[in-house]
């Protein structure tokens, strides 16, 4: 859809000039009750401009989980900080542990390049988050920029809301 690749170009354009709010975010998340009542969590290892969450690493009270990209889909491995990463076709750092059953995660905090008003995101084209959220049990997440909040993402039949977008409300 040629409007998701116009959005999608803006956002990426405007994070690169964006000041980062990653602390602020990562305690807004850590102060949620999903977050307090999940034991086992998705992250995600984030790419250049995107909100980086690696902090919550140091909660040892949770278990952390990265994707990895296997085919068409996406996988669950726990990830532990200082575990070693590969790096991937798509230039994403990688577990290198087995994968696990994704229904064993609570909460899955969901990477996007923006959201709109309705709680969709838009993500880079490839359609693995929403493949890997079609039938997930859990709590769904986004962390993310008042700046990049938008009328629409121009959501089609496949593309899959999260529950709860998190931003900081003074931006």
């Amino acid at each position: 859809m040629q409007d998701k690749k116009h959005l999608r170009k803006w956002a990426k354009e405007l994070r690169k000039y964006m000041e980062k709010e990653d602390e602020e975010l990562t305690a807004l998340l850590m102060q949620s009750s999903f977050y307090k009542n999940a034991k086992n969590i998705l992250i995600f290892y984030p790419l250049k401009d995107e909100v980086n969450l690696l902090a919550l690493l140091k909660d040892r009270s949770k278990n952390f989980f990265l994707p990895k990209v296997d085919g068409e889909n996406l996988l669950c491995c726990p990830y532990k900080d200082g575990d070693k990463l590969s790096l991937s076709s798509f230039n994403t750092q990688e577990p290198l542990s087995r994968a696990c059953d994704k229904n064993l995660i609570d909460l899955a905090i969901i990477p996007a390049l923006c959201c709109d008003k309705n709680n969709y995101r838009l993500g880079y084209g490839g359609g693995y988050y929403d493949r890997f959220l079609k039938d997930f049990r859990g709590k769904k997440v986004v962390c993310i920029s008042r700046k990049l909040i938008v009328e629409t993402v121009y959501p089609e039949e496949y593309d899959i809301p999260v529950d709860e977008v998190i931003t900081i409300k003074n931006c």
